[in-house]
């Protein structure tokens, strides 16, 4: 069936439209996919057609053109998630590198790895075994030559069991390459028709256009000349100003005039959304170009370090963070940037990225306006001496290779504002250290990435630091990280779990305290109360009490507690998200603030879920490895779980499961991962009007069976929403 809007025609415009668009909600670039599904069914079914040796099938076109939304198209359809046992998603991009894609793929087949200690011969050994025998498919994104191709090709299995890779490359001569027999789907541009009916698409949501954008927005559809980006991207502009037939005209006119060619027409016209950003975006929007290609931004650390940079304005009693949040939603309904990863359980916005054209546009304003500065293109040039220009002009380095001493041994400039490391596994000479306090004004430095044998001792002179990612080998935490009173992010990666220092109550502006890595961070009572909303691994053995006492506006906790201790949560008044492992069995109570629970270790016997049930706010629950005790979970309509949007069983005993469809009157998703002990799904669960997804993996074959006599159930009264994952069943 066509999903596609129908194109609006001047027979049915209507001016009524300007009242009731801006009560629809804005789509996303990615959830427009105007004009693809024929090329989607043409690839669809070559994929699965019955040919037992391993296919190649190409998407070939220019920038811009949709290759990588038709690809996520085919990758995401639900016949070809049934036909394949492995879906695999690789960004190959113009830097290849062999270690990165391994890594992509073992990533994506959810391996675990020890990047450490794992070479790169032992990495494709690992992808040939999780390949080898299943039938799989490979989507290999944006990849450039044939020398990649041909060092890539090799990491998959040819085992005759219909596996398929599927390229989208801007060369046909890497798909030729690549299987000159296979599909060769040369995506072009749109037609007017459907141009137009994306543009409309974009700005009117759906509803009937006025008559008098007609005219205009056929000039601007065919200077678009059918380039899906551009019109997407100019799109966004439309629909985010206000509504007039002048500004319609007046960008027509400039559409007119900007594109002229290609790929530099296109950036032309990606020029003319940037112009049209706010002031308070443009710092946000240019600081991503600094990135490395195909970055994709988490987008909690992107949001802390642009609250760092100083690009949020404060507004009424909003937190700087939700604030930042606002403006990237913007962003995002401009188009600007695109939506990488959702939260599978409330459909968040989890990580973001640039289309390489945007970038290529972030890039050219960045530059021109010495906004950010790429290392590997100044740093190690002569070119050095002459960045720091303007010395009221606040610049960042961004820096994609090993940082060497003569790269700071400089004269001091306190134009120098952030300093990022972007790559993996880099190393910070120890001459280092001695250059840092020649840039006293440094507000980011993000030396995650940096293997540290020692915290280098001049970095406690930056006291103007407000974001501060390390990474230590060996030693504990430095307590004269503390004396940098600014900092609000601080991350600290270490082999080792490490006790926080008796001052670390001296970072009274501190927010967000991470460990991203194996240790955890042995919590001691301090002195006084801190600003903390963010904290992960940490062990609250002085219970959480004392916890509260000194970090009463915890919003984010990650933390292991020991089962002798009052674990009281109730105190947290402020706790929206709480992860917790418990050693042994234990009692807890939680805070009526909560939105997302994750529970293991604590033994919580299923008659005291009532507790659970009873939290109103209540959105997302995850239970894993030992957190129920009991064989039998019976959900009575007594107790209701009233805005609960997600429910994951993991690694659980449960043997029985009782459930009724009023106690989850909002639940969309579901899962049971590895709880081998489960007879079945209740059949009352089907019957959840909200429900989308039944997901399950390495349960019985009677649970499969269950959820499958559900979803025969709902087809029959004419619910085809619902849809079921079934994984290695047992």
């Amino acid at each position: 069936m066509d999903s596609s809007p129908r194109p609006q025609t001047a027979l049915n415009q209507s001016a009524a439209a300007q009242s009731s668009v801006s009560k629809v909600s804005k789509k996303l670039l990615d959830e427009i996919c105007v004009g693809l599904d024929f090329d989607a069914e043409l690839i669809r079914d070559k994929l699965v057609e019955d040919q037992k040796n391993l296919a190649v099938v190409s998407i070939v076109g220019m920038g811009g053109l949709g290759k990588t939304t038709l690809a996520a198209k085919v990758f995401n359809d639900g016949y070809v998630q049934h036909h394949f046992h492995v879906r695999v998603w690789v960004t190959v991009s113009q830097t290849y590198d062999k270690r990165d894609v391994l890594i992509q793929i073992l990533e994506s087949i959810r391996a675990q790895l020890d990047l450490e200690k794992t070479n790169d011969s032992r990495l494709r050994e690992l992808v040939h075994k999780h390949l080898f025998g299943k039938r799989y498919l490979i989507v290999i994104d944006d990849i450039w030559d044939v020398e990649t191709w041909d060092n890539v090709r090799l990491f998959f299995p040819r085992d005759n069991t219909g596996s398929r890779i599927l390229l989208t490359t801007r060369l046909t001569e890497v798909a030729k390459h690549a299987n000159s027999d296979g599909l060769i789907h040369h995506l072009g541009y749109l037609n007017k028709e459907r141009s137009w009916e994306l543009l409309c698409q974009k700005v009117f949501q759906g509803n009937e256009c006025p008559e008098w954008s007609i005219k205009p927005g056929m000039q601007i559809v065919e200077k678009c000349q059918g380039l899906p980006l551009a019109l997407v991207v100019i799109g966004g502009v439309l629909a985010k100003e206000a509504w007039s037939e002048m500004l319609w005209v007046e960008i027509a006119k400039k559409t007119s005039s900007y594109i002229v060619g290609e790929r530099n027409g296109c950036l032309e016209a990606l020029g003319l959304s940037y112009n049209h950003l706010p002031l308070h975006l443009r710092e946000c929007f240019l600081y991503l170009g600094g990135f490395r290609e195909d970055y994709k931004f988490q987008v909690n650390m992107l949001i802390w370090l642009w609250v760092a940079e100083g690009f949020i304005q404060e507004d009424g009693n909003r937190s700087l963070e939700d604030i930042a949040e606002g403006y990237l939603t913007d962003l995002i309904d401009r188009n600007l940037v695109t939506v990488a990863r959702r939260s599978k359980s409330n459909g968040g916005v989890k990580a973001c990225k640039l289309h390489d054209l945007v970038r290529e546009l972030c890039l050219k304003k960045a530059n021109e306006e010495q906004f950010i500065l790429d290392t590997e293109r100044i740093i190690l040039s002569s070119q050095f001496s002459n960045v720091f220009t303007p010395p009221s002009k606040s610049v960042r380095f961004f820096i994609e290779g090993d940082i060497y001493d003569q790269e700071f041994a400089r004269p001091s400039s306190q134009s120098l504002q952030s300093i990022l490391c972007d790559r993996y596994y880099s190393y910070l000479s120890n001459g280092t250290s001695k250059y840092l306090c020649s840039f006293l004004l440094l507000r980011v430095l993000n030396l995650e990435n940096c293997i540290l044998d020692y915290f280098p001792y001049n970095m406690k002179l930056l006291v103007h630091l407000r974001y501060l990612a390390i990474k230590k080998s060996s030693g504990g935490f430095p307590s004269s990280i503390c004396n940098l009173w600014s900092l609000q992010t601080l991350i600290y990666v270490s082999y080792r779990s490490t006790a926080l220092p008796s001052n670390i109550s001296d970072l009274v502006n501190l927010r967000h305290l991470l460990s991203h890595s194996w240790g955890t961070f042995h919590f001691l009572p301090t002195k006084k109360l801190m600003k903390l909303q963010t904290i992960s691994k940490v062990e609250l053995h002085g219970g959480v009490d004392n916890f509260q006492k000194c970090f009463p506006y915890i919003k984010e906790l990650t933390c292991t507690t020991n089962k002798t201790k009052q674990n009281d949560f109730k105190c947290l008044t402020y706790l929206e998200n709480l992860k917790l492992t418990v050693d042994g069995k234990t009692r807890v109570t939680f805070p009526a603030t909560l939105k997302t629970l994750t529970l293991s270790g604590c033994a919580l016997p299923w008659s005291d879920m009532s507790i659970i049930q009873s939290l109103p706010n209540l959105q997302v629950l995850k239970l894993s490895r030992n957190a129920n005790e009991g064989s039998c979970w019976n959900t009575n309509d007594e107790h209701v779980f009233r805005q609960l949007k997600f429910l994951r069983f993991e690694s659980l005993n449960v043997k029985q499961w009782e459930a009724y469809s009023p106690s989850f009157p909002c639940l969309r998703r579901l899962e049971i991962f590895f709880c081998g002990n489960l007879e079945e799904i209740p059949f009352e669960i089907g019957y959840i009007p909200t429900l989308e997804l039944i997901k399950i993996k390495r349960c019985k074959y009677s649970v499969g069976e269950s959820v499958r006599r559900i979803e025969e159930e709902q087809h029959d009264l004419g619910n085809f929403d619902l849809r079921i994952d079934i994984i290695e069943e047992i």
